[in-house]
């Protein structure tokens, strides 16, 4: 395993720096019969996970959902308040009723989105990188002037007030280009016998060690796993999204990332947090999987007993339920050609007789809104925890 990511450097204004070595460090990395053991059982769980998730029908709507949790996970580990639920919200409610903070969340989607479909026309490199962040940070919170798309012409640090109280000190910003370079190189390699998972692994820690960025790099670092294990064709639809472990685990996410750039270096305890996080991951994801496809056809069931005409409108109104699970009287109007808001919640009334529905606040009388209770549980029930 290595020893040494790189070292600590005086600098010119007092504080000591780290630099990285060369990337990745000369030598095989070695692993210890646990982790070949750890990266065996991850394998078989994304094989499995790929395995479901070609079962899923309507793809693209299950997708999204595991896109907006990955999101809201992510986000919060910055410090943003708004949920899943909040961003399920915003495509039904006026921005003046949106909750704080949600534009973070829909921010991290447009950049995850526009990654995978960016994937068309160009791989993962500096540039790639660079529209990722630009399509993250436009319009998200900020701790500071985020310079969308920008990388960093001053030195940044975590924890502490100043670089010299600092919990740790990225590169200066000379160095940046030379880091990242090394990064595109990298992912790029072929037959340098890296396993997938464990170069997503390094990739992501390597990322966070530069902190190229004045703001968004724990998020930029997040999506870039997302879509290297994507790009790499580990699965077949990108449902990998380990945010969500990270959040729940946030404090020895933060620990093992620290340790990673020690001296001695601890590759090997991030390594394992991270495969016990693909693993984690990976079984909870396939849970959902098997969930969707029961709550699906159990509740394609219920519609089918209704008259066949009522049936051929619900059958599309539920499918539209898979990617807005939560909705009011407008959002059934732009499904169907009903075109009253009476007719509407008429049709909302009878998925509610159907236990499909039910009111998201009962004591809500104007712009009350609906969920598709069963479904959106699935992918909220241990959010806050």
């Amino acid at each position: 395993m290595w020893q040494k990511i790189g070292e600590l450097v005086q600098q010119p204004t007092g504080h000591k720096a780290f630099i990285p070595a060369s990337f990745p460090p000369k030598g095989s990395l070695v692993l210890s019969p646990s982790l070949e053991i750890k990266l065996g059982e991850a394998m078989r769980v994304i094989g499995k996970l790929d395995g479901i998730s070609q079962l899923l029908p309507d793809k693209d709507f299950f997708l999204l959902m595991f896109v907006r949790k990955e999101a809201a996970s992510s986000s919060q580990i910055e410090g943003t308040q708004a949920t899943m639920a909040n961003a399920i919200e915003a495509n039904v409610l006026p921005r003046s009723a949106q909750a704080p903070d949600v534009e973070d969340i829909l921010c991290y989607i447009r950049a995850l989105n526009y990654g995978l479909e960016r994937f068309q026309t160009l791989p993962i490199s500096v540039r790639f990188i660079r529209e990722l962040h630009d399509k993250l940070m436009r319009g998200a919170r900020a701790t500071q002037h985020p310079f969308p798309g920008e990388f960093r012409y001053t030195q940044n640090w975590i924890g502490g007030t100043s670089p010299a109280t600092a919990r740790f000190v990225p590169p200066p910003p000379a160095e940046v280009p030379r880091c990242l370079g090394e990064i595109e190189k990298f992912i790029h390699a072929k037959k340098d016998g890296y396993p997938p998972l464990l170069k997503a692994a390094l990739l992501h820690a390597q990322f966070e060690t530069i902190h190229p960025f004045t703001d968004g790099n724990g998020r930029t670092g997040r999506l870039l796993i997302t879509l290297f294990l994507w790009q790499e064709k580990l699965l077949e639809l990108p449902l990998l999204y380990l945010s969500d472990f990270f959040r729940k685990n946030q404090n020895l996410y933060y620990e093992r990332l620290q340790g990673y750039h020690s001296n001695p270096a601890r590759v090997d305890l991030w390594l394992d947090f991270f495969l016990e996080g693909v693993i984690a991951t990976g079984n909870s994801a396939i849970q959902v999987a098997s969930s969707i496809i029961h709550i699906r056809e159990t509740d394609m069931a219920k519609i089918h007993k209704l008259g066949k005409a009522a049936a051929s409108t619900a059958v599309e109104i539920l499918r539209n339920l898979f990617r807005q699970p939560i909705i009011d009287t407008t959002k059934i109007q732009e499904w169907t050609n009903v075109k009253t808001r009476a007719g509407a919640k008429k049709i909302i009334d009878r998925f509610i007789d159907l236990g499909i529905l039910t009111p998201r606040n009962p004591m809500q009388t104007y712009r009350k809104l609906y969920e598709y209770h069963a479904y959106l549980q699935l992918f909220q029930a241990d959010e806050q925890k």
